[in-house]
């Protein structure tokens, strides 16, 4: 059975195969794995973990250890801003304004500027979080005139479905919409792909991917 280590080496070696030479960034999703394991992945050479939930990142976080930037990729609660702000380098799922206004506020407090990125309901599933892609504009044209936050990029979940053209699809949408705003913006991510899917998501134009149980094997 392959360790983190190789694990994580081997999912670079994929991304080589289909990123034509372009840099991938890697987030590595280390929800429900405990400190120790996230600190394997970091001596393995991850850069960036990815958290989903605030309160298993403030018991997690401290007892992890190395240079790492810590984003935070879940559904953030606007109750949990602070925390947030406090805790991660990049919220990478901001999907209302009133989210937006008090991670401002919470980040006002804190002297510091919180890079973000637009979540972005492509499946077009009611039940999945996300701006719909028609408001994208309008949406990030009042985020921006937040002084405490920037906005970097756009996120993505594809839809859960085996069929590859409607995943393909979906990444294709998003990819579009990035490039529609992108100079506008001067975005610099488009995060999209997971363990499923990212090999798809790197075809279509993400140049940040999300991945957790193909680094550290099947959850308990």
């Amino acid at each position: 059975m392959m360790g983190i280590k190789e694990n994580y080496e081997a999912v670079l070696k994929k991304i080589e195969t289909v990123s034509s030479g372009r840099q991938i960034h890697v987030v590595v999703v280390t929800k429900t794995h405990p400190a120790e394991l996230v600190n394997e992945a970091i001596l393995a050479g991850a850069k960036i973990i990815g958290e989903n939930k605030i309160q298993e990142a403030e018991d997690k976080l401290p007892a992890v250890e190395g240079q790492v930037r810590k984003h935070f990729i879940g559904h953030l609660q606007t109750n949990k801003a602070k925390k947030a702000s406090e805790l991660f380098c990049m919220i990478q799922s901001l999907d209302s304004e009133k989210l937006a206004c008090e991670i401002d506020k919470r980040c006002e407090v804190l002297g510091r500027v919180m890079p973000v990125l637009i979540e972005v309901n492509i499946s077009g599933e009611e039940q999945k979080f996300g701006i719909n892609p028609r408001d994208v504009h309008g949406f990030i044209k009042k985020v921006s005139g937040y002084e405490n936050i920037i906005v970097e990029g756009l996120m993505g979940v594809a839809p859960f479905v085996d069929d590859e053209t409607v995943v393909r699809e979906g990444f294709r949408k998003l990819k579009q919409i990035y490039d529609r705003y992108a100079s506008e913006f001067r975005f610099k991510y488009l995060s999209m792909g997971m363990t499923e899917d990212y090999m798809i998501a790197i075809q279509e134009g993400s140049n940040m991917v999300r991945i957790g149980r193909a680094i550290f094997g099947e959850r308990n």
